[in-house]
């Protein structure tokens, strides 16, 4: 997807991050419920501002701002992969959580590269964390792997590794042309 996009939803707009970001994203990635799943703790300030720059760099991630107010809620990221696939992810402050907010931003996202050619768009979630399981499932995504112990993030006081599974989703261009 091209670094400039913007998206707009009814609620939404999903836009290219810009720095006066930090603060509003400060207090998204530094919120222990909010970042529970995802391969790093709570930031810091200083991790942040190093978050914000490379959102500012790259054209995958994508600031999540909510219309009526321009609040950033958050970010969704559809990065290329090889064999004309995207790899989706979504992460919103949990303050707006429930609002459908993370379903509204990906449908547009995911739409758009489907119109862009994509073949296959996949995500990959914790089997835990079944809010974005359901997400994905309700987008039209189907669960295709359970993979066991397949990676780690945190090690535990003796150095040895907390192993963790991973749910795999995909969806294919034709699922979502045959989507009512």
């Amino acid at each position: 997807m091209d670094g400039n996009i913007v998206l707009e939803t009814p609620r939404l707009t999903l836009r290219p991050f810009r720095p006066e970001d930090l603060e509003p994203l400060w207090e998204c990635l530094s919120d222990p419920e909010t970042v529970r799943f995802e391969p790093y703790r709570p930031m810091t300030r200083r991790e942040a501002e190093a978050a914000l720059d490379e959102r500012l760099r790259g054209p995958e991630m994508l600031a999540v701002e909510r219309r009526e107010d321009g609040q950033l809620l958050g970010n969704v990221c559809l990065a290329r992969r090889e064999f004309d696939a995207r790899e989706l992810g979504f992460l919103l402050h949990r303050r707006y959580w429930g609002r459908g907010y993370a379903r509204e931003a990906c449908e547009a996202l995911v739409r758009r590269a489907f119109d862009e050619g994509a073949h296959r768009i996949y995500a990959e979630c914790d089997p835990r964390n079944a809010a974005s399981w359901r997400l994905l499932e309700r987008l039209g995504f189907r669960r295709e792997a359970h993979l066991r112990g397949n990676l780690y993030f945190w090690r535990d006081e003796n150095g040895a590794p907390l192993w963790k599974d991973t749910y795999v989703y995909g969806k294919l261009r034709t699922d979502e042309a045959n989507r009512p």
